[in-house]
């Protein structure tokens, strides 16, 4: 029995980065006897290990044999007598193919420390076209090693094209592309996970919302980029660099989609988009069953950026009407997260980038207008709802039209 460091853990190592998480393989042994030396075993389609004390995952070697349509359409052999080389072969790239022995010895039958030091992302074998998910995993790679200027060597980018015209993509399930999507989203460069996507013919089929974005026109005059894809792009880059929370990602990218669906006729303006983008964001996380927390932000973000954007421009009943319809008095945190994601939008546009958002404060001074009201005196004095309910109002537009006259006057 002997065990390898593997994977990440390495690749990062030889990276100079931490390691996250360490994975390790075990060659020339059995599940009994993991079991016997106190190992729990937690696999279900083939044996995988926790160690007693680190809990750390050990997995015996095993080969893989295609056997059906899809990511898990194989047969796994994990039997005493398969190697080290024959399991680091089964995997998707050359940088994740390289173990460590317990004397710190690499081992790197696939060149793997060559694409690390050449930046390539490279294919293993041909058995990569065996498992549509390594074409998001490579999407993700390229997003999380970006400022490493990581590229994808041509081969295999040929390769994943191939799979995708063949519609080995389509037997992806909902919950592996989002998988494998809100895992690039944690990264500090999210944008690269649809770029490659693109390149490859996979985001039409994955995120036609997001690809049918790519060639249609803005107002040069406030989007110099002017292509609506281009600047959605921008947009998630600006929020991954205000932001790590993947949340706020999810509704930069989601904000214009409405823009898709403008008719032509109309170019390049798009009125009315938010409502149709609203539409959009729905369909979309119910098709990748995205959780709620994911949608209700983006539903907010597609319907109100431009409310934010002109928040200046906005009346007190207006202010306030965006301030409940978002919930910001419950959810405060989510009402960060909306001015955020509106402030990336605002920056996603060539030569905007820098460019100040005074627009978030003022709503701030809005929403904290009627935080500090009180209350009590209304509830004492009137007793019907409604009756409470129209005082209540009155007085929050009052304490929005001092506050925000307030605010612009020191902004002179």
């Amino acid at each position: 029995m002997k065990v390898y460091l593997v994977g990440g853990a390495v690749r990062d190592k030889l990276l100079g980065l931490q390691p996250k998480e360490f994975d390790w393989v075990v060659v020339g042994s059995t599940p009994e006897e993991m079991r016997r030396n106190g190992y729990k075993q937690v696999g279900k389609h083939f044996p995988v290990f926790l160690h007693p004390e680190t809990h750390e995952e050990y997995a015996l070697a095993r080969t893989e044999r295609k056997t059906a349509p899809g990511y898990t359409g194989f047969d796994t052999d994990a039997s005493v007598d398969v190697t080290l080389e024959e399991d680091l072969k089964r995997r998707d790239l050359t940088i994740n193919a390289i173990a460590e022995d317990k004397h710190g010895n690499i081992i790197d039958p696939f060149n793997g420390v060559n694409d690390i030091m050449q930046r390539q992302l490279r294919h293993v074998s041909a058995a990569f076209t065996e498992d549509p998910v390594r074409i998001l995993r490579v999407a993700r790679f390229s997003a999380k090693l970006a400022s490493f200027k990581f590229s994808i060597a041509s081969e295999t980018k040929t390769l994943m094209q191939t799979m995708v015209a063949s519609g080995e993509i389509d037997a992806l399930v909902p919950e592996r592309i989002w998988k494998e999507l809100e895992r690039s989203l944690v990264t500090h460069n999210p944008q690269c996970f649809f770029k490659v996507l693109r390149q490859c013919g996979a985001l039409k089929k994955l995120l036609p919302e997001i690809d049918q974005l790519f060639g249609i026109p803005q107002p040069e005059k406030h989007h110099p980029e002017i292509d609506t894809g281009i600047h959605t792009l921008l947009v998630l880059q600006q929020a991954a660099m205000l932001t790590s929370n993947p949340i706020v990602k999810f509704a930069a990218l989601t904000h214009d989609l409405g823009k898709g669906t403008t008719p032509k006729e109309q170019w390049p303006k798009h009125v009315g988009h938010e409502e149709r983008g609203v539409s959009l964001v729905k369909t979309v996380c119910k098709r990748l069953r995205i959780p709620n927390n994911y949608r209700d932000l983006a539903l907010h973000v597609a319907r109100y950026h431009l409310h934010c954007h002109r928040a200046a421009e906005l009346t007190p009943k207006t202010l306030l009407k965006v301030l409940k319809n978002i919930d910001a008095l419950r959810r405060p945190d989510r009402f960060e997260q909306f001015l955020l994601a509106c402030e990336a939008d605002a920056r996603g546009r060539t030569g905007f980038e820098n460019k100040e958002y005074p627009q978030a404060n003022l709503f701030r001074t809005a929403f904290n207008a009627i935080t500090d009201i009180n209350i009590s005196d209304i509830i004492n004095t009137e007793t019907s709802g409604d009756a409470i309910a129209k005082k209540l109002q009155q007085r929050q537009l009052q304490a929005i039209s001092e506050a925000v006259m307030r605010f612009k006057s020191n902004l002179i």
